[in-house]
């Protein structure tokens, strides 16, 4: 159903990059990278893109783990949090969020155009695709967790 989520036939929403973006905070780095991978390869198979999104997935959940260290707040992290809007609010989780799913897209869609050739339209549908995905993030959050930050 989600792959026909098409924004003016240039942005494209993978609204399964949700789940990576809140897993807890302390995951350990081998289980997420496997996580990632296992997601991508599942959404390569409804795709048929032969592994693209378990290359940039895995990537993703690569960056994810040096993108959090960097932005850590001065208390640190609570210990198995997960990395929602109502755990830090919209400010925090869009300097958090936007970076990897820019980055999740870029890697996608230059991979699926074997590289630099058409680099400025590809560039504008990862970041147009990144703007779609964000919105859908949010809204997806706001529908699925609660007050706390935990799960509905």
């Amino acid at each position: 159903m989600f792959k026909n989520i098409v924004l003016f036939s240039y942005g494209f929403c993978f609204i399964y990059l949700t789940y990576l973006l809140v897993l807890p905070v302390n995951i350990n780095s081998i289980m997420g990278l496997f996580i990632g991978f296992v997601l991508g390869v599942l959404v390569d198979a409804f795709y048929d893109t032969g592994g693209i999104h378990a290359l940039a997935s895995v990537f993703f959940m690569f960056t994810r783990e040096k993108w959090l260290n960097l932005i850590t707040p001065q208390g640190g992290y609570d210990i198995n949090s997960l990395p929602t809007i109502k755990m830090a609010g919209i400010s925090w989780f869009t300097g958090y969020s936007f970076p990897l799913i820019f980055i999740h897209h870029a890697i996608l869609f230059f991979v699926e155009s074997y590289g630099f050739s058409y680099f400025w339209f590809t560039l504008s549908k990862a970041f147009l695709s990144t703007c779609f995905t964000f919105l859908v993030v949010v809204l997806a959050q706001q529908l699925l967790f609660k007050r706390s930050g935990q799960r509905a």
